[in-house]
């Protein structure tokens, strides 16, 4: 079965599309054309703004046309991460496999964040059946690595008062708060020194771990490949003198680092203490992640020697930084149970230029001076090692109202659909809806979606019975905020 075939057959039609356009985040041009083609195929009124979102607006059902209007909102952009690193995101359409009850990439990032909730959006849209009032579906850029998009969206885009943000990843909840977030960004510049010549060089490879979200898989304790290199590679060096040749790891600011790997090299007399060192490693590490990472490859192997080496200081300083900078839950919310209100994300190491590596973090707190503080302890660690530090201008939570009338309206939804009342959460990923927040202070906000796993990693897959059910529970909060007067 493919996924064109799968039910609903208006929404995974959709969704079906839109895996095969391809969306990197600040790379959306090409679903921004998808948009608009599919407005003006259905005689839908559309905009965009100056930073690239899409609003398309559908009048009210006959009889409906004093409702409120209601903003569906979700980002056209996906996260790419891909088990074959030379897979072209930027051209190459997603290969979507139906499995059992849940629909997976092969190899890659699924895009159902937020593929889904756009494709939901625009069957609402279209749906010849759905009473609704009047309906603003907005799409955004640049989501994933910066929330540009919602930073920058137009004044007159949208002119709704309730928003309903369809970017969650769980089936049976209702969510009305998110984390607020800031990046961090650490630079080291280094001197290229000549490689020792009676040096024997390793290549330390850390692969395939399972990765995730930052924001909604931090609490599970996945491994960070660039922690994981750098522990070894900072224990080889309490002991001999190291020349470190080459360091990378991880991608994406959201994303906590699947992979890793250094180049690093010892005097020749040490390379048997090297290998049984690192025998001894990953043993260790295999005990600390056993049941969880089962996936999880370290491999040491041999490489010829390079021309040049980063300075013997700043390696140290470097190798030094990522070992002790702190990465994963900092602390737990003392009002939502179960809710991480603090973390950050060691995301990613890279080496862009001669002379200089360039470390990414990223910092998450449902408290606005917890996210600060978690970024200053940050800054201090890397600028204690000669960094040099920078922060983004980050982005705000969204407090929790409970008291919203949108929110009562879906969780009645659900609980009238399937006979339960769903879960009333915040999450600790960050989404827009602090944003929207901030500019347009009247919205009355909820995020609910289906059961999503593994998202920003090529283990992403969707529950297609949870499709479903996000849909009818869409349909019905649509009719009974029809049936209101505004």
């Amino acid at each position: 079965m493919e996924v064109k075939d799968l039910k609903p057959a208006i929404v995974f039609g959709i969704f079906d599309e839109i895996t095969k356009v391809p969306r990197p985040s600040k790379k959306e041009a090409k679903i921004r054309q998808y948009l608009l083609d599919f407005a003006a195929k259905h005689n839908l009124a559309a905009k965009t703004d100056e930073v690239g979102n899409v609003v398309i607006s559908k009048p009210a059902t006959p009889g409906h046309e004093d409702a409120p209007t209601v903003i569906l909102q979700g980002h056209m952009d996906m996260v790419c991460e891909s088990n074959d690193k030379n897979f072209d995101f930027e051209n190459t359409p997603i290969k979507t496999i139906v499995d059992g009850d849940w629909v997976k990439a092969d190899g890659t990032t699924l895009g159902a964040d937020n593929g889904i909730g756009v494709a939901a959006s625009l069957a609402a849209l279209i749906d010849p059946d759905l009473v609704h009032g009047p309906i603003e579906a907005l799409f955004t850029v640049d989501e994933e690595t910066g929330m540009t998009g919602a930073f920058g969206l137009g004044k007159d885009m949208i002119t709704g008062k309730i928003l309903i943000n369809l970017d969650s990843e769980d089936d049976a909840e209702v969510f009305v708060g998110c984390a607020g977030g800031v990046d961090t960004t650490c630079t080291f510049n280094y001197h290229r020194s000549v490689a020792p010549t009676d040096f024997h060089y390793f290549k330390i490879d850390v692969r395939d771990g399972l990765g995730g979200h930052s924001g909604g898989d931090i609490h599970l304790g996945h491994a960070n490949a660039n922690k994981l290199v750098a522990r070894f590679v900072w224990r080889i060096a309490q002991k001999h003198e190291i020349s470190l040749a080459e360091i990378d790891g991880g991608n994406l600011r959201n994303a906590i680092p699947r992979a890793a790997h250094a180049i690093f090299g010892v005097h020749t007399s040490k390379k048997e203490d090297v290998m049984v060192a690192f025998n001894q490693y990953v043993a260790e590490i295999e005990n600390e992640y056993a049941g969880l990472e089962t996936t999880l490859k370290l491999d040491l192997t041999s490489e010829d020697a390079p021309a040049y080496c980063i300075d013997s200081t700043t390696s140290l300083n470097v190798i030094t930084a990522l070992y002790c900078a702190p990465h994963g839950v900092i602390s737990m919310s003392r009002d939502l149970e179960g809710l991480v209100e603090t973390s950050t994300n060691l995301a990613s190491v890279k080496m862009p230029k001669e002379g200089e590596i360039l470390v990414t973090t990223s910092q998450r707190s449902s408290v606005e001076s917890r996210k600060w503080d978690i970024a200053h302890q940050v800054e201090a660690v890397f600028k204690l090692a000669g960094a040099q530090v920078t922060h983004g201008d980050g982005y705000p939570g969204w407090a929790p109202n409970l008291d919203s009338p949108i929110m009562k309206i879906a969780s009645d939804a659900y609980e009238e659909l399937y006979g339960i009342r769903p879960a009333i959460k915040a999450i600790h990923a960050g989404l827009e809806c602090g944003l929207f927040k901030s500019v347009y202070p009247d919205l009355d906000m909820v995020s609910f979606g289906p059961t999503l796993q593994g998202v920003h990693s090529p283990s992403e897959r969707m529950n297609i019975p949870a499709v479903e059910k996000f849909w009818e529970q869409l349909k019905l909060v649509l009719t009974k905020v029809a049936n209101l007067k505004k």
